[in-house]
């Protein structure tokens, strides 16, 4: 059994308008939610083992705040290039490529691709779309990552901070 977590980027800081979008902050809004949907999830014990996120600096803070939750270190964080503002097919790839060893993952991207992808996941759900620091949760009865796009997917949940 494997379990994906997609978690949007909390959010980010709009003030500065001379710096590039990959660089882009977390406000303090988006660092408080960040740090509450992730003691959230570990209070639940929701199950993460390993942490995936795209590189820009609003994604990777998010991710880190997930960490301390749950007691990782940063430096096995894996960073995906590709998952910086990654349209729904990236996701695909990206999560097939994942070893057999990876079990509870948690990856952090960013929409309008991350809701689209989450969209696809199962039939019966829905969401118009994933607000910042959202996170959609579903499980696959399979050992190997390569298996998950056309394997039936169970839906967990979906949380996000207002809820």
């Amino acid at each position: 059994m494997k379990t994906l977590l997609l978690v949007r980027h909390a959010k980010s800081s709009t003030g500065d308008f001379s710096m590039a979008d990959f660089d882009r902050p977390l406000s303090e809004r988006g660092k408080k939610d960040a740090a509450e949907m992730a003691q959230k999830l570990f209070k639940n014990n929701i199950t993460i083992d390993t942490f995936v996120s795209s590189p820009a600096k609003r994604a990777k803070k998010t991710c880190k705040y997930f960490c301390d939750a749950y007691g990782a270190r940063y430096d096995n964080i894996h960073y995906i290039d590709k998952l910086y503002l990654a349209p729904r097919e990236v996701f695909t790839e990206v999560i097939s490529g994942f070893p057999g060893s990876y079990n509870h993952v948690a990856l952090f991207s960013h929409n309008n691709g991350i809701t689209e992808f989450a969209n696809m996941l199962c039939n019966n759900v829905n969401i118009d779309e994933m607000p910042t620091c959202s996170v959609f949760a579903v499980e696959a009865d399979i050992t190997d990552w390569k298996d998950f796009n056309p394997a039936k997917k169970n839906f967990l949940f979906f949380t996000h901070p207002k809820k």
